[in-house]
């Protein structure tokens, strides 16, 4: 299958992304977009990412190859009933959301099911918007896709071999092995953070005695409160029901180390910081010990042979010592493709100095 045609329907930070990544690699791809303003169509047209310079109807994408939903989920529902009459045949239709579940119960009661595949790159950031979009934020990035019963071996094949070559690590999931498994590892998360920010700031005295002593430990741990509020309540409403049954589980996990607390079971208290010490441990960058101060920052880094080894050798010419370095796959809440860690922050500033100064993009946290 060739995508000689290519169509964005809302070009943010995602889409944009995509849309940057294909014009680097596919140069010669034409690409149209719409979205929410003329503003933003204006300015992908001004980097020469797509070919038209105003908003255009559903209609001006009957002849993509591919069309890409990048709107909010709602918004994307709206535009699938739209395409149904407009798509030519072997036009496939993707989006780009963290919850499958809406979009493919719809997609089954359009009898679309043949045209679409669902997908979810799991890169992205608290920014937003088409100015934050870059050509590698999809850099070894896990891209969810998640076909349907109807989509045929061939086309599937076809367009996880064109998002591979994008530079990003596909996954073939169900979607609702999917929306599980996102509510487990990101949904879950962030609904214990807001929650656990809004305990402390509920709690805390009138000189707010809490919020000025904070250290690492409860900021580390709440960060990703920080996220998007309308966002997470989009999120919430429509990966309603898989939420609700990971609050059940980590309400009844919390009774259990409740009950090991108040009957002061030794043994069983140290158990159950011990295997979450070894499987936290098990993920990749994992951090050993209590919650530290950590000197970390990420950039980009394009896939090819030597690019990690070139970065240690800039840092280590300069007596500069790594203490963890690697590839991030799930990026959806960071910046860069590259982790890395150093032991203190004057080494810490350095690094950051010196790769800007070779040009290598740097993410600070």
């Amino acid at each position: 299958m060739e995508f000689s045609k290519i169509g964005f329907i809302g070009l943010g930070l995602i889409g944009g992304s995509i849309a940057k990544t294909i014009k680097r690699i596919y140069p010669d791809t034409e690409m149209i977009a719409t979205a929410g303003h003329r503003s933003t169509v204006a300015e992908a047209y001004a980097d020469h990412t797509i070919k038209n310079d105003e908003l255009l109807p559903v209609s001006d994408f009957s002849d993509c190859d591919l069309i890409f939903l990048c709107c909010p989920v709602k918004q994307n529902l709206i535009y699938l009933k739209q395409l149904k009459s407009v798509i030519k045949k072997g036009c496939i239709i993707t989006d780009v959301g963290s919850v499958k579940g809406d979009i493919h119960r719809a997609v089954c009661e359009l009898d679309m099911e043949d045209v679409f595949i669902g997908g979810h790159p799991m890169t992205g950031s608290e920014k937003t918007g088409y100015a934050n979009a870059t050509s590698y934020l999809l850099e070894n990035a896990y891209y969810i896709l998640t076909p349907t019963a109807k989509t045929a071996p061939d086309t599937l094949h076809a367009f996880q071999q064109y998002i591979a070559s994008l530079g990003a690590q596909t996954l073939i999931l169900g979607y609702e092995e999917h929306d599980y498994a996102t509510a487990s590892i990101s949904h879950l998360p962030h609904v214990i953070a807001a929650t656990l920010v809004n305990l402390i700031s509920s709690i805390d005295n009138d000189d707010e005695t809490m919020k000025t002593i904070a250290a690492g430990g409860f900021r580390d741990i709440t960060r990703i409160a920080s996220s998007s509020p309308v966002m997470w309540q989009h999120i919430c409403l429509s990966n309603r029901d898989q939420i609700l049954k990971l609050i059940d589980r980590y309400t009844d996990a919390l009774g259990d180390i409740r009950a090991l607390v108040e009957n002061k079971d030794t043994e069983k208290i140290f158990d159950f910081f011990s295997a979450a010490k070894d499987y936290r441990d098990s993920i990749t960058i994992a951090k050993s010990g209590p919650i530290k101060k950590v000197y970390e920052f990420y950039c980009d880094l394009i896939d090819e042979a030597g690019g990690i080894a070139t970065i240690a050798t800039i840092l280590a010419s300069n007596n500069l010592s790594i203490k963890n370095i690697g590839i991030l796959h799930n990026r959806e809440f960071e910046n860069g493709v590259l982790h890395i860690e150093m032991y203190e922050q004057d080494a810490l500033n350095t690094a950051i100095d010196l790769l800007k100064k070779y040009h290598y993009t740097v993410y600070e946290r």
